[in-house]
């Protein structure tokens, strides 16, 4: 006879879905500890559940999932969101306080314009511009050269060939109040030059409208 130690309890069925006033037990049959199943005997209907498992059989399981379910979770979190409009709506990067917006350019230029110094951090400066998040990058046509996306639209020849100022990547608009419309001689500028070279004695348009028609 086995050991009293080695029995486990005797294990309640459900009711069949069509017979809820009858119950039985799953398996009168003793059986080890060692043995996990918990499903009825063969000779039973198949579709009742037993509930015999010890409860270190149903923990341990439950555990794992647990883990399992909040790693899932936590890997569908969204990244935090650090785009914002700095001064003259231009691209910026939100700090950690949620209050102060810098300028896209003023991220990875070695110095903490946030105050935890969180636009310094080596996970955003390691490998530059891979490691940027996409909204603080401006690919040139050039594909070898890349801006801040603040230097878009800045009236500055950043790509080296305009390609931040004009033509549909860039996408800019008109030249604003503070610049005159002209093709400068400059190489530094595109489309537009800055109001305040007007009338300065020095050509800065191939026209010359910056010396005889423009105003500062």
């Amino acid at each position: 006879m086995q050991s009293p130690q080695n029995i486990t309890p005797v294990a309640l069925c459900r009711s069949h879905p069509k017979h809820p006033d009858t119950t039985q037990p799953c398996q009168t049959l003793p059986q080890p500890l060692t043995s996990r199943s918990c499903l009825p005997s063969a000779r039973r209907q198949p579709r009742r559940a037993c509930w015999g498992c010890t409860q270190r059989h149903v923990c341990i399981p439950a555990v794992v999932l647990l883990v399992l379910a909040g790693a899932v979770v936590f890997l569908a979190l969204p990244s935090v969101n650090r785009f914002c409009a700095a001064s003259n709506n231009q691209t910026g990067f939100l700090c950690d306080d949620k209050v102060t917006c810098i300028l896209a350019s003023q991220v990875c230029d070695r110095v903490s314009n946030c105050r935890n110094g969180e636009d310094e951090q080596e996970k955003l400066c390691s490998d530059l511009p891979h490691s940027l998040p996409g909204f603080l990058v401006f690919r040139c046509s050039n594909p070898a050269y890349w801006v801040y996306a603040d230097q878009r639209c800045n009236g500055m020849n950043d790509c080296g060939d305009c390609s931040d100022e004009l033509g549909s990547l860039a996408a800019c608009p008109p030249c604003g109040s503070e610049w005159w419309n002209c093709s400068p001689v400059l190489y530094e500028y595109c489309s537009c030059i800055p109001r305040r070279l007007c009338r300065d004695s020095i050509q800065h348009c191939l026209s010359w409208s910056d010396e005889y028609i423009c105003r500062p």
